[in-house]
Parts: structure tokens; sequence; C-alpha cells
């Protein structure tokens, strides 16, 4: 007989692991493939959930913050004109769709997961509790934090960051398109230098563009490690997970 959901013993930690408790930021253009876009594309879905699936397996405690760019921002719509309050709630709306696209995928491939939200919309997930969401990883769940911080001006990046710092994470994971952080943007410049380790102060004194201000700062203050790496070249997060030194990590200096 199938064990319960609810009753799911957590897998054994392995001991090659650098990191046992993560949270993931993903934007929500991740989830339309590689050329981005709108939408959700499933078959991206797929296979985002099928890594996360291995990582999950060796032991790790998932966290996830995913974006909503694929489907709103924010920004764009106050920059349209828009009242910024609500457009950033719009933009929250849009992560809910894509944390419970990313449920479904993740248990289509047996990994149990919860999605916890900013703002209550009981119906389709739980509300974010911190201390549910810590007994949610200790009991094997990956857990999907949906709708920013619940307030609007604050980017997804800074909910990743203030998510990270509440279930005690031991880095935050910044997967993107690019291999890492660079001197410059290299898809205009071939021959841009991509930085290996970067201090919190030098990421904001030079305004990388990777992840936003406040997201550092709060960072910085709480000693949280950054890892920055790509996310569509396959196994990538097992490898940092192990303490491989893929992509760019932002330490103190």
């Amino acid at each position: 007989m199938a064990r319960p959901i609810d009753t799911i013993v957590p897998p054994a930690p392995h001991h090659t692991l650098r990191y046992r408790r993560i949270l993931l930021k993903l934007s929500g253009e991740a989830l339309c493939g590689v050329d981005g876009g709108f939408g959700i594309r499933p078959e991206t879905l797929q296979l985002v959930a099928s890594e996360l699936a291995e990582v999950h397996r060796l032991g790790v405690q998932i966290g996830i913050v995913v974006g909503g760019g694929n489907i709103f921002r924010g920004l764009k719509g106050a920059s349209a004109g828009m009242d910024r309050s609500q457009s950033d709630y719009m933009g929250m709306l849009a992560t809910v769709i894509n944390s419970l696209a990313l449920q479904d995928a993740l248990e289509k491939a047996s990994v149990p997961t919860r999605v916890m939200t900013a703002l209550e919309i009981r119906q389709v997930a739980e509300p974010y509790i911190r201390r549910r969401a810590l007994r949610h990883l200790e009991k094997g769940y990956v857990v999907i934090l949906a709708a920013g911080t619940g307030n609007p001006y604050f980017s997804t990046d800074t909910a990743a960051a203030l998510r990270a710092m509440e279930i005690q994470a031991q880095a935050l994971f910044k997967a993107t398109k690019v291999e890492g952080i660079y001197e410059r943007d290299p898809v205009k410049y071939g021959d841009a230098r991509m930085y290996t380790k970067l201090s919190y102060d030098q990421f904001l004194a030079e305004r990388i563009g990777v992840m936003d201000a406040t997201a550092v700062t709060l960072c910085r203050e709480n000693k949280m490690p950054i890892r920055v790496f790509k996310l569509s070249d396959r196994g990538n997060i097992m490898r940092v997970c192990q303490g491989e030194q893929l992509g760019t990590v932002v330490v103190e200096g």
C-alpha cells in the first residue's frame, strides 16, 4: 500500500552535500524555456521538476520562490500608467499561477510539494506561516513560497532573500540564463569576464542587475551566501549542492 503523503519520510541526507537546505529563486521566464517569452511551457516545467526531484532524492531540503514575469510584471504595468500597488498585486497573483504549475509538475515527478502564499488564497494554497514552512521542509516536502512578500514595491528577489533567512537556508540559489555574474553583459560583449567570487559591497557598488539591491543588502546584513549559476545546464543545481564551484558566489569580502 502506498504511504500517505503526510507521513512521507524524508530521504536520508547524502554525505557529499555542501548545502542541505536551500532557497532556489527561479524567474517566471525560466518556465518559458530558453527562448523566454510569455506563458508556461509544459516541457520546460517537466525538465525543471525532474532535476529538482533528483536533488530532493539526495536529501536536500528545497524552498522555491518563482517570479511572475512570464505572465505579468508589476513594474511594467506601473510604467504603462497603472497604479503601482495594484500592478504589484497582479504580479503576485502571477507568481501563484507559476507556483501551482510547478507544484503539479513536481508531484507528477513523485516529489511531495506544498505551495504557501503570502496572500491568502486558501482554496488553492496554504497561507505562509514560517513555522509551518519549516515543518514541511523537515518532513521532506518541497515548499514553494508564492506571492512575493505579500506587499507591493518589493521584488520576488527580495522575497527570495527574506524567505531564505526565514527558513534558515544555507544559501540563496539564483538560477539564471547565463553561467554566472559578468563584469558586463556577455550577450553584447563576447569577451566579458565572469566573476567566480564577488563581495556584497562590490555587487552593490557596480549595480549588477542580476538581483536587486534590496535583496543583496538583506543577504549582506544576514551573511546569506548567494550562488548564481545557469539553470538550463542539466544537473547544475545538484552540482552546486554538492559543492562544485559553478557560476558565481556572492559572500562577504
